[in-house]
């Protein structure tokens, strides 16, 4: 993108945003944004339905930085798209659906709080940049990579806030019961 063009309106022509501003991926800030993982830019993650574009660990990070996410972020959305790919998941009938269904990420284990995602009161509501930015993520990836964009492919009737973002942690300190990892036989 040019000095001459305005960034916000580039995206939103070419449908590579969801209505909102997003971070220019230069170059420099792609490779910040990689810093965030260990994994090489090429390895490849998936093919996103319904397009079926594959997604790789450096796809992925463009799309964390086009929703501004930290560096530091990157893994959760990387380990998200990879287990949204999970046959049980039906991440294709995410997509194609009528209904108002989203992936929500629940982020558990001390790297959760370490990255600031937040559980306690408003965790789905403005104010929490990481909770913010990582669904936001997750919902770039599947909006551009495997084009579920309304009315095309995405079939959601009204839609739902939901499907801009939707991630939390669970608030450990304040519930009696086992975490949903624990419960899931992962913890």
């Amino acid at each position: 993108v040019n000095e001459q063009v305005d960034e916000f309106e580039f995206f939103l022509e070419k449908d590579w945003s969801d209505g909102l501003p997003v971070v220019t991926p230069t170059e420099e800030r792609i490779a910040r944004m990689l810093t965030g993982t260990k994994r090489s830019p090429d390895e490849v993650i998936g093919p996103i339905p319904p397009a079926m574009e594959v997604a790789t660990v450096e796809s992925v990070a463009v799309h964390a930085l086009m929703a501004g996410c930290k560096p530091e972020y990157l893994p959760v959305v990387i380990e998200a798209t990879e287990m949204m790919l999970r046959d049980e998941f039906n991440v294709n009938g995410v997509q194609g659906t009528m209904h108002g269904v989203a992936p929500m990420m629940i982020v558990n284990g001390p790297y959760a709080e370490e990255i600031g995602i937040h559980g306690g009161n408003g965790c789905m509501g403005p104010g929490f940049r990481a909770n913010a930015a990582i669904g936001r993520a997750i919902r770039l990836v599947l909006t551009n990579l495997g084009q579920g964009i309304p009315g095309v492919s995405s079939m959601t009737i009204f839609g739902m806030p939901s499907r801009y973002t939707y991630c939390l942690t669970e608030n450990m300190e304040d519930h009696p019961w086992d975490s949903l990892a624990t419960s899931k036989g992962y913890g």
